[in-house]
């Protein structure tokens, strides 16, 4: 996945969960956050951003903030990023072999779930999390509670009791992470429901991505801890 024009920046400050203050070679800039997160970790005054100008006619905002330089990391904080990169992945031969289809937006139960894979042994479904949190090596999902996450758990679990191939599937938004986990501090309901899937047959797995200011892709499997 590429992005189009990108400019560095310095990150100011971020007024609410949308928008973002940065300064540029152009000036301050009035940003938009691609990421409703808290991402607290990573949006500190001074830390260098990187800003991909927006081409939609009339948008508010001239740029999007898509990653953030923490430390020698870089971390896309995109939250469109994952499942366009999965997507990008799985139709170039990754994730499972002969997918005849992949349909995206897939309606399951109650649940709007991020894909379904159709293989010559039936349908998969896919429900992909974008991971940004890091600390040590060590990523974690969510940076925030996600009721939401919860319920696509559910789904998925049915699915898999139902006999259907079910994947949780974490996008590591940053390269060389040595683990993946549930983030039991900020939400116990989402681990919780994550360790009963995998006991009913969800698979459970994390890749880390390869990741430039104008770019990401999927790139090495990392172990998940449950």
């Amino acid at each position: 996945m590429r992005y189009g024009t990108v400019i560095p920046g310095r990150f100011v400050d971020r007024p609410n969960r949308f928008v973002a203050h940065v300064e540029t070679a152009e000036g301050l800039q009035t940003v938009h956050v691609k990421n409703t997160g808290r991402c607290r970790e990573l949006l500190l005054p001074g830390a260098p951003v990187y800003l991909e100008r927006g081409t939609r006619p009339g948008r508010k905002t001239l740029y999007d903030l898509i990653a953030v330089e923490k430390g020698a990391v870089l971390i896309n904080m995109d939250a469109q990023a994952p499942n366009r990169v999965f997507g990008e992945w799985v139709q170039g031969g990754g994730f499972l072999p002969e997918v005849t289809a992949v349909r995206p937006e897939f309606t399951y139960g109650e649940s709007r779930l991020d894909f379904c894979l159709e293989t010559r042994s039936g349908p998969h479904l896919v429900e992909v999390k974008g991971v940004t949190l890091e600390e040590g090596g060590a990523a974690r999902f969510p940076d925030a509670p996600t009721e939401r996450g919860v319920k696509h758990i559910r789904e998925l679990q049915r699915a898999a009791e139902a006999g259907m191939g079910a994947t949780l599937f974490f996008v590591v938004q940053m390269e060389g992470v040595r683990s993946v986990a549930p983030n039991d501090a900020t939400h116990p309901a989402f681990g919780e429901a994550l360790r009963e899937a995998a006991g009913h047959g969800v698979r459970v797995c994390a890749w880390d991505c390869r990741v430039t200011p104008e770019s990401i892709a999927i790139r090495c499997p990392v172990p998940v801890i449950l």
